[in-house]
């Protein structure tokens, strides 16, 4: 069957695999609880500040963050901080990871993956890659998040830098249609 010039142009075939995995990144399933009366689900389990399933990362902070409905947060990036992300399985959070570490075995790599909706998982985001966040649900959403390095506002020890929230195109932020 031949298209419409316009439409061969637009054809494209959806992926539905995995995306390529980051060096450093992992996403650790956590088991939640439920009853009649509501769910528990246990973040983390500390030993000296050493958190069980996230090898090498040991909890220094712990910050809450809520986004607005439709709000982007994007990207961040840190030298020496590791993130380890947690929202909650009623929100829905759309996640953008891109790989900016020169000469790492996953340089350019970019993870696209809504955390939440449903589920309970935690996500590392080791330093060198560029996160963000938007908000794709209807109420505002909320992140708890585990970090290794105490935060500062100061911009002589601020491990937090930025780049522009279109950095990997506006349209990663888009909603999948199709």
């Amino acid at each position: 069957m031949d298209f419409t010039r316009d439409a061969k142009r637009a054809f494209h075939v959806q992926s539905y695999g995995p995306a390529t995995p980051i060096e450093g990144v992992t996403l650790a399933p956590l088991t939640r609880h439920t009853d009649d009366g509501g769910s528990l689900t246990e973040l983390v389990r500390l030993s000296d500040g050493h958190a069980a399933g996230v090898d090498g990362f040991t909890v220094r902070q712990v910050n809450f963050s809520e986004l607005a409905p439709g709000a982007i947060k994007a990207f961040h990036l840190h030298v020496r901080q590791t993130d380890v992300w947690y929202v909650p399985p009623g929100d829905r959070m759309l996640i953008v990871l891109l790989d900016v570490r020169q000469g790492s075995k996953s340089e350019g790599a970019r993870m696209r993956f809504v955390l939440g909706d449903g589920a309970s998982r935690l996500l590392r985001i080791p330093p060198g890659v560029a996160h963000g966040v938007r908000n794709v649900g209807t109420q505002p959403g909320r992140i708890v998040y585990f970090t290794d390095i105490h935060f500062s506002a100061e911009p002589s020890s601020c491990d937090e830098g930025r780049l522009p929230w279109d950095f990997a195109g506006a349209d990663v932020w888009e909603v999948t249609r199709g």
